[in-house]
């Protein structure tokens, strides 16, 4: 921090006042940060430079002159000029990649403000989830998913990290998205409440990781079994490799997911093949079932829905004797495709 240099006070109309929209994400211009963290343009890129293995593309890029002049355009107060380069902008995560450069009393402040007001922001969006269009949504509930994830190998990769930056850190890998309505975000004012983990096997996991970490081990198949099935059911699956083919059993109870929502995500993800079927109203439980009848094949009991996982306390268990289900997986297999509203 620069002594002579007096940091901006920050609140969401400022805030909102400094964030643009380039190369379709959300970014802050290191000048406008500079500020926020009472340094020079120069010295904040400086501390960024020294630790530039933490900030990847998707963290910090440089404008062109083209994204240059269009965002001058749009800020005629701009104070970019005199620079001999471009400024550098900084996406959502690379914002929280910050928490772990600049140190001190007056970064953690202003960075736990930072965090407030995005959450803020991220909140009046799901609540006024209906004045948007279904496209706009799903593509803001993608986003959002993947910031979730990418705070989450963030703070699982620092090893040396802070307490104070630490905390911030595990209060945001708590957040989570708010599919369908359902009231899931963390209330950031109580930041001992740990939401988003469950328990797999015996051992606490990081709600998506741990579904991400049973499809990961998928060679041929993956039935999913559940009939309460929403956007973040399909979003869990978009990493699963294209040889593996995805069966979802359900009777999609109050047609919690749409088909506009499916068909958007099969166009984002066309890798991904997923088939929908009629789980017949036989089935209470959740079953994940990883390539069935194989000599790989590995069958776990659910507590909760994957796109409820995390918000309240539930458990996924590996079935010992998987040979009790075959008979009624087969006739799941057998049941007609599920038809979207």
């Amino acid at each position: 921090m620069d002594k002579d240099i007096i940091a901006q006070e920050i609140n969401d109309e400022y805030l909102k006042g400094h964030i643009y929209y380039v190369r379709g994400t959300r970014v802050m211009v290191d000048t406008d940060l500079a500020k926020i963290y009472g340094y020079s343009t120069k010295d904040f890129n400086r501390q960024v430079k020294n630790n530039i293995e933490k900030f990847e593309q998707d963290f910090m890029f440089q404008l062109t002159d083209e994204e240059c002049e269009i965002l001058r355009c749009k800020n005629s107060t701009s104070s970019w000029g005199g620079r001999r380069y471009n400024p550098y902008v900084f996406t959502e995560q690379g914002i929280y990649m910050l928490m772990t450069v600049l140190k001190g009393e007056l970064a953690t402040k202003q960075s736990k403000a930072l965090i407030r007001i995005f959450k803020q922001m991220k909140d009046y969006i799901v609540d006024n989830q209906p004045l948007l269009g279904q496209r706009e949504y799903l593509q803001l509930s993608l986003q959002t998913t993947k910031n979730t994830q990418d705070l989450l190998d963030l703070r699982n990769s620092l090893s040396a990290v802070d307490d104070k930056v630490a905390s911030i850190i595990d209060t945001l890998g708590n957040v989570v998205t708010k599919s369908e309505l359902a009231n899931v975000m963390l209330d950031f004012s109580n930041p001992s409440v740990r939401r988003g983990w469950l328990i797999l096997n015996g051992h606490p996991v990081e709600s998506d990781l741990a579904y991400q970490q049973i499809y990961g081990t998928a060679k041929r198949t993956i039935f999913v079994v559940d009939n309460y099935i929403g956007l973040k059911t399909l979003v869990l699956l978009k990493d699963v490799p294209a040889n593996v083919n995805i069966t979802i059993f359900s009777d999609n109870i109050g047609n919690r997911l749409h088909k506009t929502e499916f068909d958007d995500f099969c166009r984002e993800y066309p890798n991904v093949t997923i088939s929908l079927h009629t789980s017949g109203g036989i089935f209470h439980d959740r079953y994940i079932v990883i390539d069935y009848n194989t000599a790989d094949e590995q069958i776990y009991h659910c507590g909760a829905s994957s796109k409820d996982g995390g918000n309240k306390v539930t458990t996924i268990t590996a079935v010992t004797d998987g040979g009790i289900y075959h008979p009624v997986i087969d006739r799941l297999i057998q049941n007609p495709a599920l038809t979207l509203k």
